[in-house]
């Protein structure tokens, strides 16, 4: 495992469900809005976009399509409002914090990879006192193509100066792992809430939460795949 560690030089986490939990807040907040006009919102339409983006399914236009009208502005803002203070209310997941430690402790460097535009990836890092652990971020608005395609992971690697053998992702969802695995990076999948139900096979390595491992560990289980 110490050789392995001295050939991985950086880690890049997903940030929406990985280091904080957006991904319940958001789809609990569309889920009210919809159960509130007597409409179901489909689970297998919103986990095409889960760690992408709206382009697969746009749970505003879906909802207006069913009613066949728009939806009233102070509808949208309060869909906001409830987002933002689900949101809020949450902290960053188990065992972040301490893998960044850890991390920096051995000379690792740090990057994020996010489907999420620059100013809400920068904005919640800030808010959470870790937006200075990072050496780089990349986000949907650096990139021609979001997760699940490789750009952002791409984006990451040249900035950091690093190459994908050198370096390991950490995802929550089916389209932040393809992203990872089509840039040529070994994944490790930890699922959240509204993750756990999809398929996350395709990760060299699954866990219930970063706090189940010390980062020695885990690059000792990622070695060993």
């Amino acid at each position: 495992m110490a050789t392995f560690s001295r050939l991985i030089r950086a880690i890049v986490f997903d940030f929406d469900g990985l280091i904080l939990d957006t991904e319940e807040p958001v789809y609990r907040s569309w889920l009210e809005v919809y159960q509130a006009h007597g409409e179901e919102l489909p689970f297998e339409r919103w986990v095409q976009i889960v760690g992408s983006t709206t382009i697969g399914f746009h749970p505003q236009h879906h909802l207006e399509e069913r009613l066949g009208r728009s939806l009233p502005k102070e509808v949208l803002d309060r869909r906001i409002g409830r987002r933002t203070e689900m949101i809020l209310a949450q902290k960053v997941l188990p065992g972040v914090v301490q893998h960044i430690e850890s991390a920096k402790a051995m000379g690792l460097k740090l990057g994020v990879a996010s489907s999420s535009t620059g100013d809400w990836v920068r904005g919640h890092l800030a808010r959470l006192g870790i937006l200075d652990a990072f050496d780089c971020l990349r986000c949907r608005d650096d990139v021609a193509n979001a997760k699940p395609e490789p750009d952002l992971y791409l984006a990451v690697l040249e900035c950091l100066g690093v190459q994908a053998s050198e370096t390991i992702a950490i995802e929550d969802s089916p389209n932040g792992v393809m992203a990872a695995k089509r840039a040529g990076l070994r994944c490790v999948a930890i699922p959240n809430s509204i993750t756990a139900r999809l398929d996350l096979g395709q990760a060299d390595v699954i866990l219930g939460s970063l706090a189940e491992v010390t980062l020695a560990d885990l690059l000792r289980k990622v070695a060993s795949t």
